[in-house]
């Protein structure tokens, strides 16, 4: 009786591995295998509109690539998906982006800048993570609202759904109702049409970049990494890989590469369902070899698909330090890429170390990109911007601000300096300032060769920007302000040129006298109750004056640039501020009436004094700054070497 038990294990086994070799044509056994390699396993547990969607991914051969991140959040999740990103535009396919972020929060627009950073704001109004303005510097593409999908937003969905009746009266749960909601998002988006920075035209992404927010493990990222789980037995394998980003510290005298950090993190990242194809480490000096292989030994992930992504130069270098390691090529080898893929190749992806098999190394799109990366190594000389706001503790709070002055600073040959200055510490009469620090603040912001004063909300730190702008009109130095920037240059002006003492924003005061002192009024159209979205949101177009400064920077008539604000400059104190001196040459007209959008003193009175109410930082990109900040360095530099 033993014995024959025996023998029929062994006959199974041997019908096993012939059904997985190939030898015996089992259809059963054989379909199933190819689902699991190419997904689309049409089981009656997917509703009718996931199922359209996965059919329609497996058709199109549309890819997916999910970034995620352990051991503590902050990682670089956001700049390893962005350089991969930067490969895939090298091997000239179409690319786009999703953020996922934990948190319950709708959007990131009612969020302070002290607890999470900047807001960046889409072409369409979203508030979104400033990951998506990595997305689409690295990229270049204009991301939709659509791009950034939070706990909050997933879930009121589903409530909504659930409240109009959609789902018939089933009981609404995690799994399979959000997780299942959430795997549609994830496919529309990839499928979404995207425009590249600057055109019209949208086209249908080939490759979607998913970053998972946080840190695997949170609590709150649960049902997006069950909901990933799933994806990936839907889509299949060669259409869906997965990214990890750990971190390797080094420690101990003499100093040693640690790797149980990276170990624990991939070891919950297998507990949870899902499995590295690659593993990105970070850390200060390149992996060594000895820690590349005790990472492979315990995660089972090849070494040639470990990537170490330690410090460099700059940000640019980090696509081309992947590049280097050749994770383009094992891209392509495991999603199956066409044309870089050859069909029924036995190699497995992590094969290829030392053969660049997209060719990118050598295309036009490197080498420029290349240059870029060298260009940031090698300026001519070094220029000192005084970066003026609330928020300056707090560096992401300003990130497009910084990347956009960054940018044209590349731009113009030169090495940026940023002196951060707490907008209250320039004024005395601030209850938090000291004489000490208010003494220091202004010796700091007098030795700038440039001052920029950008947007922010409350009234805290307002004089200090107005004493700020004061400072940079009378001392003729190149200056920028961006939205409540601006509106402090213009409430400035009404104080000090016409006389107006009390001149104020009525966002900060209502005892100011009408179309007198309230230099910046409420917009007729806001919302005062909801927080929320209601602010003057996404692309505007502004009209420029020829022969202004912000025309000869831009070049065109009409521009496109995105707004985040509530308040205005008031259009009846407008004449009396240009007969004074002060140009109103940028302006929109909408159906609610005209806008002041660009603010400027002429070129003989002041070398570069421009304000704006929209947000120029949001459309700078690395191989294109934003024309004001490209102003703004090229006078600062005419300051910093004598010629002004």
């Amino acid at each position: 009786m033993d014995l024959f038990i025996l023998l029929v294990l062994i006959l199974q086994l041997l019908v096993a591995n012939a059904t997985y070799s190939g030898d015996v044509k089992s259809p059963a056994a054989s379909s199933s295998f190819l689902l699991g390699l190419r997904g689309g396993d049409n089981t009656d547990l997917v509703p009718q509109t996931l199922r359209n969607l996965v059919d329609e991914t497996i058709k199109a051969d549309r890819k997916i690539i999910v970034v995620t991140g352990g051991v503590l959040s902050g990682i670089g999740k956001g700049v390893t998906a962005s350089s991969i990103g930067v490969l895939l535009r090298a091997m000239g396919l179409r690319v786009t982006a999703l953020k996922i972020d934990p948190y319950l929060n709708v959007d990131a627009g009612t969020m302070s800048p002290f607890e999470h950073g900047e807001v960046f704001v889409l072409d369409d109004g979203g508030e979104t993570d400033l990951d998506l303005g990595n997305y689409e510097r690295f990229l270049s593409v204009s991301l939709t609202r659509e791009s950034n999908l939070s706990t909050g937003k997933i879930y009121q969905s589903v409530i909504e759904k659930e409240r109009r009746g959609d789902y018939l009266g089933k009981t609404v749960q995690v799994v399979p109702h959000i997780s299942d909601a959430i795997q549609e998002w994830i496919l529309r988006v990839a499928k979404a049409p995207v425009a590249k920075f600057g055109a019209s035209k949208k086209e249908t992404p080939e490759i979607c970049i998913v970053e998972v927010g946080g840190t695997l493990g949170d609590i709150e990222s649960m049902p997006f990494v069950e909901a990933l789980r799933q994806l990936q037995e839907l889509v299949g394998y060669k259409n869906m890989c997965f990214v990890h980003v750990s971190l390797v510290p080094v420690l101990g005298s003499p100093a040693e590469q640690k790797t149980k950090p990276t170990q624990h993190s991939v070891a919950q990242m297998r507990q949870l369902g899902l499995s590295p194809d690659f593993i990105a480490c970070r850390g200060k000096q390149p992996l060594e070899s000895s820690a590349r292989r005790k990472i492979a030994m315990f995660s089972s992930v090849p070494p040639n698909a470990i990537i170490s992504i330690h410090d460099v130069s700059n940000i640019y270098r980090v696509p081309l330090m992947m590049m280097e390691q050749n994770l383009a090529s094992m891209l392509a080898h495991r999603l199956r890429i066409k044309p870089f893929y050859k069909r029924n190749s036995p190699q497995q992806y992590s094969t290829f170390e030392n053969q660049d098999m997209t060719g990118i190394s050598k295309s036009k799109f490197i080498k420029e990109w290349t240059a870029l990366a060298d260009s940031v190594d090698v300026p001519e000389s070094e220029c000192c911007i005084a970066m003026v706001g609330k928020y300056v503790g707090h560096g992401d709070a300003y990130l497009s601000v910084v990347k956009a002055l960054t940018h044209s600073a590349i731009a113009t040959k030169q090495r940026l300096k940023i002196e951060w200055i707490v907008a209250s510490d320039l004024d005395l009469n601030d209850e938090y300032t000291s004489k000490e620090t208010y003494k220091n603040a202004w010796e700091r912001l007098k030795k700038c060769d440039g001052i920029v004063v950008p947007g922010g909300f409350g009234v805290r730190g307002f004089e200090g920007k107005v004493d700020a702008i004061r400072y940079a009109r009378e001392s003729k130095t190149p200056f920028l302000g961006i939205c409540l920037g601006m509106q402090a240059s213009v409430v400035e002006y009404c104080r000090n040129v016409l006389n107006r003492s009390k001149a104020h924003s009525s966002e900060f005061r209502d005892d100011l006298e009408e179309d007198m002192e309230d230099a910046i009024i409420f917009m007729p159209e806001g919302d005062r109750e909801r927080m929320g979205g209601t602010m003057r949101l996404g692309l505007r177009e502004t009209i420029l004056r020829k022969g202004s400064i912000a025309f000869k920077y831009y070049g065109n008539e009409k521009v496109q640039e995105r707004h985040r604000h509530r308040y205005e400059v008031n259009p009846a104190i407008v004449p009396d501020l240009e007969f004074a001196g002060l140009n109103f040459v940028g302006r929109n007209a909408d159906s609610s009436g005209e806008r002041m959008e660009i603010v400027e003193l002429d070129e003989t009175v002041h070398p570069y004094f421009v304000a704006s109410q929209f947000h120029p930082e949001f459309t700078s990109r690395p191989e294109k700054p934003n024309p004001l900040f490209l102003g703004l360095m090229e006078a600062s530099k005419k300051r910093a070497s004598g010629a002004v």
